[in-house]
């Protein structure tokens, strides 16, 4: 399988956080925003909303710092995940994420990081803005690229 990362365009999102909800209902089987993996911050004073999750960091500092050894990479999707059973809900992981993509489920009190639903993210699926895809890391180059080109376009057809 070719590795692929979730890509996020902020420009997109609407704020809906349909993406929360969907992600709550796959794991848990409820629509609960405190029970996802993804979460939606809103950025009021700039006027736009950035959904932040778990990036699988090449050198993961939640998985070199996890006392018990919960936080592994999935071969398959290199992603990251936990093993609940081994978690001890220390918070050690949420301290070192460098983009705060991990938080704590209200209920079992263990942390929860996005796991890529198994390599078919569903917040990606449900997303109708298009404002986050699950892309093959050798794509995202020309994503952005994509991306700058249209923003050219936009500003030429200004002048």
């Amino acid at each position: 399988m070719d590795q692929r990362i979730m890509v996020v365009d902020p420009g997109k999102c609407t704020g809906c956080r349909l993406c929360e909800l969907i992600c709550s209902f796959y794991h848990y089987k409820e629509f609960n925003p405190l029970r996802s993996r993804i979460r939606v911050i809103k950025f009021e004073e700039k006027g736009f909303d950035f959904p932040v999750v778990c990036q699988s960091c090449e050198d993961a500092p939640c998985i070199r710092v996890c006392p018990v050894s919960a936080i592994k990479k999935d071969a398959k999707t290199g992603g990251v995940y936990v093993d609940e059973e081994l978690c001890i809900g220390c918070k050690l992981c949420m301290i070192v994420c460098p983009i705060g993509a991990i938080s704590l489920d209200p209920h079992s009190r263990k942390i929860m990081i996005c796991d890529l639903c198994g390599g078919d993210p569903k917040c990606v699926e449900f997303c109708e803005t298009k404002a986050l895809a699950y892309v093959r890391i050798d794509k995202v180059g020309y994503l952005k690229r994509k991306t700058a080109i249209k923003k050219f376009e936009e500003m030429a057809d200004l002048l």
